[in-house]
């Protein structure tokens, strides 16, 4: 008999996201090791209204309904009424699969109901931290740090970590971060951000018809491809531009994407008279992105310094050296994780647009050094950090905590 895991999410597939991608990577290669996934979704799952769904042909998902009623809506009891709904749901999907094992994913709403659950029918739960929900929060505007909000919401954390089996963590910034809350080291195991390098090629040839329509044909492109958010920092971007401008004025910025921060950024883009060096695609098709990453010449990743970037590793940056990109990145914490200053990326003070600008026109001068950034960026990737070496560190875990099913695993192997 094998494994049986049974995966509680926040959201997943369709839906678009790094969370959502990772999550594909760990299902993937967990079943190649043998395992049975299942896997349920909280409530945030949105675009969808059946209580289960297949996604590809391949991956099927069992969904949480929001609830219903006056009380679903009373401010400050979301949350509640959110992880009441999925603990009934999990306990539903738990009598349909029968697991041996229960993995939470971040965030800690869903640590909750798993936990409950599981104490509840003897299963055991790891938790998988991939954010802290409060620092999540402060970004998005709804708290700010040291609010009462924001101690409830750690406290909560806090609690989740500690009482479950096992804690995972997607870097040793967060690792660092659990340890210090009371969570023995021995108890958590940091499963790395990393990538499918079978699926990036290095970069191609821009395309040229691409690159007049959107008015950047002569140009040096600096860009940025992803989910505008706060932290991402690309007001900084903004605010570097004219100082590169005055030495390189062929520079344009291309920002592709769309999200919270999209009205602000065009707004300021504006203000600051740069509207014909920022050219904003909006969301292309996922098939259509390869196009874009090929008419740029240096990604920028200038996060802003805040709990969540000092502690917590990107995919993005880790995807353009799968692709032997050149690339910028703020010196948060979680960038100085993956990037090597000067070998694989380069490293610039956070919350400086002059150190930005710097960085940019440092990188353009070294044009020689390009081929061996780009061949070490690939390489750090392909050796260090591939999906098949991070879900392994699963393995002694799950091991321990469900020995039966993996003994019976291993004797019918």
């Amino acid at each position: 008999m094998s494994l049986r895991v049974l995966h509680v999410l926040d959201h997943s597939i369709p839906l678009h996201s790094g969370y959502t991608f990772r999550t594909l990577a760990i299902l993937r290669e967990q079943r190649k090791l043998g395992w049975n996934t299942f896997h349920l979704t909280s409530p945030k799952q949105t675009g969808c209204d059946a209580l289960e769904e297949t996604v590809d042909d391949v991956w099927h998902f069992h969904r949480t309904p929001a609830a219903a009623g006056p009380s679903s809506r009373l401010p400050g009891l979301e949350p509640i009424v959110l992880m009441r709904q999925l603990e009934k749901r999990l306990a539903e999907v738990v009598a349909r699969v029968k697991p041996d094992l229960l993995h939470a994913h971040s965030p800690v709403l869903n640590a909750i109901p798993a936990l409950r659950v599981g104490r509840r029918l003897g299963i055991p739960v790891v938790y998988e931290v991939r954010a802290f929900w409060e620092d999540a929060a402060v970004d998005h505007g709804t708290t700010h740090e040291g609010s009462l909000r924001y101690r409830l919401t750690r406290r909560l954390e806090t609690h989740a970590l500690r009482q479950a089996d096992h804690v995972f963590t997607i870097c040793e910034g967060l690792r660092s971060d659990i340890a210090a809350r009371g969570v023995p080291a021995s108890g958590i195991t940091v499963i790395p951000n990393a990538v499918d390098i079978e699926k990036f090629e290095p970069g191609g040839t821009p395309d040229e018809a691409l690159k007049a329509r959107l008015g950047l044909t002569g140009a040096t492109v600096l860009g940025f491809i992803g989910s505008f958010y706060a932290y991402e920092g690309l007001d900084l971007l903004l605010e570097a531009l004219p100082a590169l401008l005055q030495s390189r004025p062929e520079v344009r910025v291309l920002l592709v994407g769309g999200g919270p921060q999209e009205d602000a950024l065009k707004a300021q883009a504006q203000a600051m008279g740069l509207a014909e060096q920022v050219v904003f695609t909006g969301r292309v098709p996922h098939a259509e992105v390869q196009r874009y990453y090929d008419l740029i010449d240096v990604l920028a990743y200038p996060r802003h310094s805040m709990r969540l970037t000092e502690l917590v590793t990107p995919l993005k940056p880790l995807e353009a050296m799968a692709q032997g990109r050149l690339l910028v990145a703020s010196d948060v914490g979680g960038h100085k994780e993956l990037i090597r200053h000067g070998e694989t990326g380069w490293l610039f003070q956070a919350g400086s647009a002059q150190a930005l600008a710097t960085a940019v026109d440092a990188l353009l001068q070294r044009r020689a050094d390009w081929p061996l950034l780009r061949q070490a960026g690939r390489s750090f990737v392909e050796t260090e950090r591939n999906w098949t070496a991070s879900v392994a560190r699963y393995a002694p875990v799950y091991d321990r905590l469900a020995p039966t099913a993996r003994a019976d695993a291993h004797a019918t192997a």
